[in-house]
């Protein structure tokens, strides 16, 4: 029965008998599969054109190529212009005028879907002249992208400045990538055409905010003025020639102010305060060395770690009464990375989950190489001269309100300098930083608050005047804040903590780096809750374009 009904529908194909006789040949995997029908079943009818699922390109249902059902049969919609809609419910309004700044424009935009956002305005050009060069503006946009993520600034405004860059020369739809070291942009010109793709590696970073200013000063003239693509490049050309505004001997002793005045912080003497001092220089010349050597950041750290402890060992095992411990801590504060550990949050909070985990993995590895240096001289120390080294003097605080406003504030000019930052801004961040240090001792000292949430509240002032200011300006967020948090990092309970792990009291370090952890974690939410405390507050570019949320930060 089966042999005749094969033989049958076989045979009876077309009128063809060549045709059975072919069919009847061994066939190959492919035929018995699960979804092939047995032979004798003919293949089922296609599905209609109107059964197809939809994509978001397809027209909504109701509408026709043309206009609307009414506009085809000359109706009352005759008269409608072309009514193809997407999403179905119309696009909004947009509306992002160049008063604001750029950051704001570019930030809005990016979060809109790619057939929402408005496109750029385009001077008026005739037939025969060609279209922007793609290449060159997507080498400009990326070498720009560059600077800004080697200078340490947030994903966030390096997609935004690319993506303000790239629609300033008439590339709609472009679409920018940021990760810690890569840097991608893809533009398509039409949805038949084929994408245009570029990316540029990040193998050197340095700290340089005059640099970074400059950048940020370049992509706003890029969006507001016009400037030509020859133009561009020259200014960043000149941008990347500009030598450091301070010299080295500067930096030098900026890094021994800053020691000296966070040993004066934590309740040190003028004795301190040399001494300090002079630790931070010796270790920032032998970081400096390393550096010129070739070694990686983790040991010009390990080096840069050595001096300011041994200083502290040395006055401690000498017998003079004074709190070496608070030498230590001085050194400790101008080595702890409160930029990579800020900029790391800050990326993981805004949904730049890779970047996010690669400088935090940064900020590890940096802290691991100041615990080898600090920890291979306090255990020589420790074997030395054990009974001298205390721990409980880490934990000695002495209320002194004006000294430690005023040497607050010399560590912020001291680390504005370090960073490089443009003369102008120093005073301003002196400033903020003294600000936030006045309102973590009026909570953590007088109102008896915990110095956790203490030390967040205060860091988000700090984000919060750091982020008017930066509107103000046109410019980055970064020279207004990263100085100012550092009177508020966590040198001391670092030093007690690599104490005890020295002495071999591990219930205590581990107490004590957990604070540390703690403290160094509330500022960073600090900072980055308080710049998007004056984004809510602020107006928002665009009439009708909100600041979307990813769906997967609503939990579900």
């Amino acid at each position: 029965m089966v042999e005749r009904q094969r033989g049958s529908g076989t045979a009876s194909q077309d009128g063809d008998p060549d045709r059975g006789t072919e069919d009847r040949k061994p066939q190959s995997d492919e035929a018995h599969s699960a979804f092939t029908p047995p032979l004798g079943v003919p293949l089922p009818p296609p599905p209609p054109e109107d059964d197809h699922p939809t994509s978001e390109f397809a027209l909504p249902k109701g509408v026709v190529k043309g206009g609307t059902k009414g506009a085809a049969k000359g109706g009352e919609g005759a008269a409608a212009p072309y009514a193809a809609y997407t999403p179905p419910y119309g696009i909004p309004k947009v509306s992002l005028t160049k008063e604001a700044p750029w950051q704001d424009r570019m930030r809005t935009m990016l979060r809109m879907p790619v057939l929402e956002r408005p496109v750029p305005e385009r001077p008026e050009k005739h037939a025969e002249e060609p279209g922007p060069p793609v290449p060159r503006v997507l080498d400009l946009t990326l070498r720009i992208g560059e600077l800004l993520l080697a200078g340490g600034e947030g994903a966030e405004d390096v997609e935004a400045a690319m993506f303000g860059v790239a629609h300033a020369y008439g590339l709609a739809r472009c679409e920018p990538t940021v990760t810690f070291t890569l840097l991608t942009v893809s533009y398509q010109p039409s949805l038949v055409d084929d994408p245009v793709t570029a990316n540029r590696t990040v193998r050197r970073r340095g700290t340089d905010y005059n640099r970074l200013a400059a950048v940020f000063r370049l992509v706003h003239d890029v969006t507001t003025q016009g400037l030509t693509l020859e133009e561009a490049y020259g200014r960043l050309a000149e941008i990347r020639r500009n030598r450091h505004p301070y010299p080295s001997w500067a930096l030098t002793l900026a890094s021994g102010l800053l020691a000296g005045a966070a040993s004066l912080l934590v309740g040190g003497g003028l004795v301190v305060f040399l001494a300090a001092a002079a630790g931070a220089m010796l270790g920032d010349r032998l970081a400096w060395l390393a550096s010129g050597r070739g070694l990686p950041e983790f040991y010009q750290f390990v080096a840069a770690a050595m001096p300011p402890a041994a200083m502290g060992v040395a006055l401690s095992a000498t017998g003079t009464p004074v709190q070496a411990s608070a030498v230590i801590t001085g050194g400790l504060f101008a080595l702890i990375p409160g930029r990579a550990l800020v900029a790391g949050v800050q990326d993981g909070l805004t949904g730049f989950y890779i970047t996010a985990a690669a400088r935090l993995l940064e900020v590890g590895y940096l802290i691991a190489g100041i615990v080898c240096g600090v920890l291979v001289v306090l255990y020589g120390g420790v074997h030395v001269g054990g009974k001298t080294l205390n721990p409980e003097a880490a934990l000695v605080h002495r209320e002194r309100p004006v000294i430690q406003i005023v040497a607050a504030m010399l560590l912020v000019f001291a680390f504005a300098l370090l960073l490089q930052q443009e003369r102008h801004t120093v005073l301003l961040v002196t400033l903020n930083g003294g600000v936030a240090w006045v309102v973590y001792g009026a909570l953590a000292d007088t109102a008896g608050l915990d110095p956790v949430p203490a030390t967040a509240i205060a860091a988000g002032l700090v984000g919060l005047f750091g982020q008017l200011l930066s509107r103000y300006r046109h410019t980055s967020v970064l020279p207004y804040v990263t100085a100012a948090i550092g009177p508020l990092l966590p040198g001391s309970a670092t030093y007690f903590a690599l104490l005890n792990f020295a002495k071999n009291e591990l219930n205590t370090g581990i107490s004590a780096i957990t604070k540390a952890a703690a403290l160094a974690l509330a500022i960073a939410i600090g900072v980055n809750l308080g710049s998007e405390m004056s984004r809510m507050f602020l107006k928002v570019p665009g009439e009708g374009a909100t600041r979307r949320a990813a769906k997967r930060t609503r939990g579900f």
